[in-house]
């Protein structure tokens, strides 16, 4: 498995376990939709460490946590 397939996994589990939409996940990470969505839709790769870090604290998880 490639780390672009593992984010986007983690993601989706992530959400899962807060029965969040992607959508939300994107609002509450202050990213815009298509941000998001085309990096889970596989538009766009490898993304940026500081999304990252705004998805996690969407999530009020540590960067270290998320991995």
């Amino acid at each position: 498995m490639n780390l672009e397939k593992a984010i986007r996994e983690r993601i989706i589990e992530l959400a899962k376990a807060r029965n969040v939409t992607i959508n939300k996940v994107s609002t509450l990470a202050g990213l815009t939709h298509t941000t998001l969505l085309s990096f889970m839709n596989n538009e766009t790769h490898n993304p940026r460490i500081v999304t990252l870090l705004h998805i996690c604290e969407a999530f009020n998880i540590e960067l270290k946590d998320f991995f």
